[in-house]
């Protein structure tokens, strides 16, 4: 935002998939719901997987998917390390992002803890997530 202030905000929520919790605790990091900035957390869906353009309908809001979460450092202030465990490279050296989703609301409303998310893809095609 600070170098292109009239740019569209495509960094309006924020999901992780609780998947990752579980993940961290078996390399000794202690990671709960919320502590990593989210606004939401799933379960059983494929965050990463989606691609640009996606709805998740959960509760009474309307939520579009716009990218890749790109952590920064500060994450290391809260538990050092734990950046290297979301943000890594594969045997290609490409950067894998593993920090959830953002998103921006396109219909306001309540979500409750245990409301079920509905996936509506993009027609045409799909374009994976990249950061935002």
């Amino acid at each position: 935002m600070q170098r292109t202030p009239s740019a569209p905000n495509l960094r309006q929520v924020h999901l992780l998939h609780a998947e990752l919790f579980a993940e961290l605790e078996r390399v000794g990091f202690a990671v709960g719901p919320g502590q990593l900035g989210e606004n939401i957390t799933t379960i059983g869906l494929d965050l990463l997987g989606l691609p640009v353009g996606t709805r998740l309908m959960i509760g009474d809001v309307v939520i579009t998917v716009t990218g890749l979460r790109n952590p920064c450092a500060q994450i290391d202030s809260w538990q050092s390390g734990l950046l290297r465990h979301v943000v890594s490279r594969n045997g290609e050296g490409e950067v894998v992002r593993r920090a959830g989703v953002m998103g921006t609301v396109s219909r306001g409303g309540v979500i409750r803890p245990g409301d079920l998310v509905d996936v509506d893809l993009p027609t045409g095609e799909h374009r994976p997530l990249a950061p935002v």
